[in-house]
């Protein structure tokens, strides 16, 4: 297929991105900890643009034509069974299941019903618990009883909803980690890390309009925020228009959201049961 030319299913080209980079997985505090939660290697993100706008009921559409996009078959990694490697997808997919997954939650406060409901002390640490098995995890603290018994007392302090979640999904998927993982004593950096990937995975931009508003004699101040994951940063722009420029307009702002997702996050098959 020529550069430009639109994909078979729906209308869409994508693109492969390669140069684009997500530092949350190559920062070497975070591959510090991906190596203890024996995860290292094993969860990769790539980048792929497309040039139609996404209509979310026609997302199993969006989705096959993902997949049979000459740009994506040679490009897209997959974890080998066999060798451990990560290989490339190297065929058409013949058949999707396409699932929403949320990205509604702006805040870390998401979590501190974990403090609430004793499974972490005020100090941090995760409370400790008899061992018991919840295959193949062996289970000993709170924090993984929570995560992965439903007919625990506590498990539903996180509604259905919740855990669907891609913010929880992530933080489940750390916690749970990989074969040989070495479980933390504290919940910080689960919290961190979980917030970092976020923040470089999901991008939310809220945007500040300007809308004419003929009033007089009054000072005025307009506003930009910049939201980028769960992260509040804000930066902001403020203008004042003195009493001599009110002849010209005066101005209120209006606040309204444009989300932004070109991104596709892989992960070890082995352990997508933990995203579930």
């Amino acid at each position: 297929m020529a550069t430009g030319e639109l994909g078979d299913v729906g209308g869409y080209y994508f693109r492969f991105l390669p140069q684009k980079t997500f530092q949350s997985l190559n920062s070497k505090e975070i591959t510090s900890r991906l190596r203890q939660w024996s995860m290292l290697g094993r969860i990769k993100a790539q980048a792929f643009g497309f040039d139609q706008t996404f209509q979310a009921y026609r997302k199993d559409d969006f989705v096959m034509a993902f997949f049979k996009d000459p740009n994506v078959i040679p490009n897209l990694k997959l974890l080998s069974d066999s060798s451990g490697q990560w290989i490339t997808l190297g065929t058409e997919v013949k058949k999707i299941e396409a699932t929403n997954v949320p990205c509604t939650q702006l805040s870390m406060s998401f979590f501190h019903r974990l403090y609430d409901g004793d499974i972490v002390r005020d100090s941090g640490h995760i409370v400790k618990c008899l061992d018991s098995f919840c295959d193949p995890f062996l289970i000993s603290d709170e924090l993984r009883r929570v995560l992965l018994v439903e007919d625990s007392e506590k498990y539903e302090i996180f509604s259905q909803p919740d855990r669907e979640e891609f913010l929880f999904c992530l933080f489940k998927h750390l916690c749970l980690g990989g074969a040989l993982c070495q479980y933390e004593d504290v919940i910080s950096p689960y919290l961190e890390t979980a917030k970092l990937i976020y923040k470089d995975l999901v991008r939310i931009l809220l945007v500040c309009a300007i809308l004419h508003q003929r009033i007089m004699n009054r000072h005025f101040l307009t506003l930009l925020w910049i939201l980028s994951g769960v992260i509040f940063t804000f930066y902001t722009t403020v203008m004042v228009w003195e009493t001599c420029l009110n002849a010209l307009s005066n101005y209120v702002p209006l606040l309204f959201f444009i989300y932004h997702f070109s991104l596709l996050i892989l992960i070890d098959k082995h352990l997508l049961c933990k995203l579930i």
